[in-house]
């Protein structure tokens, strides 16, 4: 089937790292016209964000989002997404041509309810492994980001509402990972999005 247009409402439940990324590593990632934001002297702030869209969203899939690091650009900023995987071909083809975003096709694994890997066929690319959540707090936040093709540059804003929850976590990445270099494997802490219901917006065109 076609990809759906925007907006997209996906439902599920998410994980979120946070956590420093050295401003060095990821600027070859980030086309030279966006400024990167450092909220402390040589870091910007990145994290992974692996999500289960299920039944009630526009498409069902898996995903895992590389945030590498916060950036602005004509007066706008929001996070920068270096590499991003799905399990469905009509997310790939949305993702790339509605957002600019450079989506991948990957395999994920949940086992149990505390482990998830993402591979692309013999290739781990990463394994997150984390506690349960007890205590959460209902949650509604509007995060921007932004997306690339050529020529263009886009800007979009996704409206989160959930029931957070604080987490530990261990997150393995494989030396072979595209995105090992960025050491995204040492979080702050981890949030877990309950009930989480997801409104992805139709992008602005900045450029």
């Amino acid at each position: 089937m076609p990809y759906p247009p925007a907006p997209w409402t996906l439902k599920g439940y998410a994980l979120q790292t946070l956590q420093w990324v050295d401003v060095a590593k990821v600027r070859p990632l980030i086309p030279p016209q966006f400024n990167i934001i450092s909220p402390w002297p040589n870091q910007t702030l990145g994290g992974l964000y692996i999500s289960s869209y299920q039944s009630g969203s526009i498409l069902q899939y898996n995903e895992l989002i590389v945030v590498s690091g916060l950036v602005s650009y004509s007066g706008e900023w929001g996070g920068w997404i270096s590499h991003i995987y799905v399990d469905d071909e009509d997310s790939v083809a949305g993702g790339r041509n509605i957002w600019g975003l450079p989506k991948e096709l990957a395999e994920f694994h949940w086992e149990g309810t505390d482990t998830v890997t993402v591979s692309q066929g013999e290739k781990v690319l990463c394994r997150l492994t984390y506690s349960q959540p007890s205590l959460s707090l209902p949650l509604s936040l509007n995060v921007p980001a932004f997306g690339y093709q050529p020529g263009r540059i886009l800007h979009f804003k996704s409206q989160f509402n959930f029931n957070l929850s604080l987490i530990g976590s261990q997150v393995e990445i494989s030396p072979q990972s595209p995105f090992a270099h960025l050491n995204v494997n040492h979080p702050w802490f981890t949030l877990y999005q309950q009930s989480l219901n997801l409104v992805v917006d139709q992008p602005q065109t900045l450029a």
